[in-house]
């Protein structure tokens, strides 16, 4: 298994790297009440102002999803990744360093994304830009491009799950969005119906990281966390949430702590709830 998190520290010293790709994944996310479903829009404004020195933006909503797709954030095909990523500079023998503003769920999407399309040398910036600039670390300004390179995909299956593998209910399957959402009691909901697949437990994404710092758990907590799920444990573990980028997060912590093919349900919530066949569960 290779390393998945990096220092502030750590990455300052590796900058001038001429392998080193370094993506800004810092997303906005809104929901459209009036559509019912998410807006999400890159951070480019903020990206401009100062992000990691070489550091170039990846647009996750408008670049690294699927096209037109029905699902906000959807997995995309391999061959539109690979066109994509590759505009960014990265290649099969890159080494990547993903971050987003805050040590968040859009850093670990993108890290996610390249692992299904077999690329395992990237690693998230513990604790995002925040941590970046907290150790002092410089910014720089602007909009930085990278020379295309040529990336290869190879799609790893077995770390997305289908819709059909989740009503089996044969996985341990966790819901990464807050209590109230699991429970189906939020104010104002993006999906077509209320409540949570059955057979599912909340473990919500933010509980694994330090509120302060944006940091990931210290590896010992971060496994008391998800061995009292199940989820280091069972057999098949699949993490899901509105539409694959909280449970991420959780997926990403599982991969710290020791476990290295949890899968994600990329449709989550927005494309269960959408079909009115499929059962959920309201309350706690």
């Amino acid at each position: 298994m290779t390393t998945a998190l990096i220092s502030a520290q750590s990455l300052a010293q590796e900058l001038g790297d001429p392998r080193l790709r370094i993506l800004d994944a810092s997303t906005v996310l809104n929901i459209d009440e009036n559509a019912g479903t998410y807006v999400g829009a890159a951070l480019r404004g903020d990206y401009e102002q100062g992000h990691v020195p070489g550091a170039v933006l990846a647009d996750v909503p408008g670049v690294l999803s699927a096209p037109g797709a029905t699902y906000a954030f959807t997995l995309p095909t391999p061959e539109y990744f690979a066109q994509q990523i590759g505009a960014l500079g990265v290649g099969n023998d890159s080494r990547v360093v993903v971050y987003d503003a805050d040590g968040g769920a859009w850093a670990t999407r993108v890290w996610w994304l390249l692992r299904v399309f077999g690329h395992d040398d990237v690693r998230v910036l513990d604790g995002g830009k925040q941590a970046w600039v907290a150790a002092g670390q410089p910014l720089e300004k602007g909009n930085q491009t990278a020379a295309a390179a040529s990336f290869v995909p190879s799609f790893r299956s077995d770390l997305v799950a289908t819709t059909d593998e989740v009503a089996q209910a044969d996985a341990c399957l966790i819901n990464a969005l807050d209590p109230a959402t699991f429970r189906g009691e939020q104010e104002v909901s993006p999906y077509p119906r209320r409540g949570r697949i059955p057979g599912s437990q909340n473990l919500p994404f933010y509980t694994l990281k330090d509120p302060d710092t944006g940091k990931l758990l210290p590896v010992e907590q971060l496994r008391e966390a998800l061995e009292s799920s199940g989820l280091l444990t069972s057999p098949r573990a699949i993490t899901y949430c509105g539409g694959g980028i909280a449970a991420s997060l959780v997926t990403f912590a599982a991969y710290v702590a020791g476990r290295e093919d949890v899968a994600i349900y990329d449709g989550s919530l927005s494309e269960w709830t959408g079909d009115p066949s499929r059962p959920v569960v309201l309350g706690a």
